[in-house]
């Protein structure tokens, strides 16, 4: 999966999968996750919104993806 790299302390990449509707997150320490769940799709687009305007991607991905409920993910 083809990542972008994002302007972040805690992340270092991000990316989505349409196919496997996988988002894909690389930290700055090296691990890479992939999360599942239905809103992964907007969680992506929260994080390249964020990104975009200058806001906070690691506050997004802790406020919004890491502790959501109906999303899994893997250590890849």
């Amino acid at each position: 999966m083809q990542r972008q790299t994002v302007d972040s302390t805690q992340l270092k990449s991000v990316g989505f999968d349409e196919k496997t509707n996988t988002l894909e997150i690389e930290f700055q320490k090296g691990s890479v996750y992939q999360y599942s769940g239905p809103r992964v799709k907007e969680y992506f687009d929260g994080l390249m919104a964020a990104q975009s305007s200058g806001d906070s991607v690691g506050q997004y991905f802790n406020r919004v993806v890491r502790h959501c409920p109906d999303t899994t993910y893997v250590k890849v």
